[in-house]
């Protein structure tokens, strides 16, 4: 069959190698060595509280799980390659955009320069992200555009106009490429297949919480469970799933706050249903975590060698604001989901 593909095409195809979409024996992530789960879980000393792991992903190459998101992208351009390898689409490789405080564009970024793949279009703001993520942004190759992001929420054809991305693809709200089932689930399956009673997890976009309710319902929904699924539906049909975020603009976990969060599903009748449904537990639901619990977070993160951001480890945070209310012998999860490495 006729290829429509350059030389130079054909071997960046070549180079994007997919193991499977869900089996647990042949896994995707991360690309260079796949497996299944891909990050450790821990377990981690909190006082009156015996059974508390920590999932932690500040293993991944550029050091958070949003290394799972930029995987999936360039597993997006793999698709593109393959559709224009058959003729389907004629068309340059696009350019994509995002907003992004840091994280999510330096992940993308870096997977992209890998692949030799269309460099990233970032829309930022200078309140929300540090001078060394945008160095290294600069260094991988992105392009940077800045923005005032307190201003108004923007949309997909405001995000490419202001990114000089025309015919470009906006990532950071298009919902074609499944970011609540598809960026993180294989980060979910990990999660679920503790049967914890609790989990903690950042809420910043609301991608990650949205991918682990989402799974979790799947698999308590149906008899034919997924290769991945070794949970139990009983213990994780009654899981409360908490998320943790901050209205406070001047959080020491700036990669949770952000003026708009246009592009999040979650909302509480949304949540309700899950409830009714039993998809999920009672407690579960998005909490506001105060500043001073983030601190004494990151300082008993710090006591235990655990390799993290305040954004990070906000779920911690948030368990240790709540740890009066909640039952001692029940079994917790904390995600930590990393730490940025420059």
């Amino acid at each position: 069959m006729k290829s429509f593909l350059t030389p130079e095409e054909e071997e960046i195809l070549r180079g994007i190698r997919v193991g499977s979409e869900n089996d647990p024996d042949n896994p995707e992530f991360p690309p260079d060595n796949p497996k299944f789960p891909a990050t450790p879980t821990l377990e981690i000393d909190l006082p009156d509280f015996p059974y508390v792991s920590l999932k932690d992903e500040s293993v991944n190459p550029t050091g958070t799980h949003k290394d799972r998101m930029a995987w999936e992208i360039v597993v997006t351009y793999r698709h593109f390659l393959s559709a224009k390898k058959r003729g389907l689409i004629k068309e340059e490789l696009p350019h994509m955009s995002i907003i992004t405080f840091g994280s999510a564009g330096l992940a993308i970024q870096n997977m992209l320069k890998m692949h030799n793949l269309p460099n990233l279009k970032c829309l930022i703001d200078e309140k929300y992200i540090d001078k060394d993520t945008l160095k290294s942004l600069k260094k991988l190759g992105a392009e940077i555009f800045e923005t005032d992001l307190d201003k108004k929420a923007y949309n997909s054809e405001e995000i490419l106009q202001m990114t000089n991305n025309k015919g470009g693809l906006d990532i950071t709200s298009d919902e074609a490429l499944d970011p609540t089932t598809r960026f993180y689930d294989w980060m979910s399956y990990e999660i679920i297949n503790n049967n914890p009673d609790y989990v903690f997890v950042p809420f910043g976009s609301g991608h990650l919480y949205e991918n682990i309710l989402n799974i979790n319902k799947k698999e308590c929904s149906t008899k034919h469970h997924d290769p991945r699924f070794s949970g139990n539906v009983e213990i994780l049909s009654a899981c409360n799933f908490i998320g943790s975020t901050t209205n406070n603009p001047k959080t020491k976990a700036i990669k949770l706050y952000s003026p708009h969060l246009p592009f999040s599903h979650f909302n509480e009748q949304w949540i309700r249903l899950y409830k009714f449904a039993g998809f999920c537990g009672p407690d579960s639901g998005v909490k506001l975590m105060r500043e001073d619990y983030l601190d004494e977070a990151i300082d008993l993160a710090e006591s235990q060698g655990i390799n993290c951001e305040p954004s990070g480890i906000a779920g911690l945070a948030l368990m240790l604001q709540m740890k009066n209310s909640l039952p001692k012998n029940k079994k917790f999860l904390i995600v930590n989901t990393g730490k940025t490495k420059y």
